[in-house]
């Protein structure tokens, strides 16, 4: 699978909540938003035409984090090395 990085951003969530990487990315389909957490499989992809056609219903929009989630790491982590 081949992944096309358009921005990734980290974000703290507050005070309290856990901090995570935002990624917008373009996987030759659609273009999808990945929230990737610390801990090892906490990764949650959604495609972004369907977040603004109000879908945010598992078996629509909802995609295999864990296909996913090796190459947003990756992509996290030479982001934040290049930063």
């Amino acid at each position: 699978m081949n992944l096309e990085i358009l921005d990734i951003s980290f974000h703290r969530n507050g005070i309290g909540g856990a901090p995570f990487h935002a990624a917008l990315f373009h996987d030759g389909d659609s273009l999808k938003l990945g929230v990737i957490f610390d801990a090892e499989a906490h990764c949650a992809v959604l495609d972004l035409e369907l977040l603004l056609a109000k879908d945010i219903a598992f078996g629509t929009n909802s995609w295999r984090g864990d296909r996913y989630e090796p190459l947003l790491r990756y992509a996290v982590a030479n982001h934040v090395a290049t930063k």
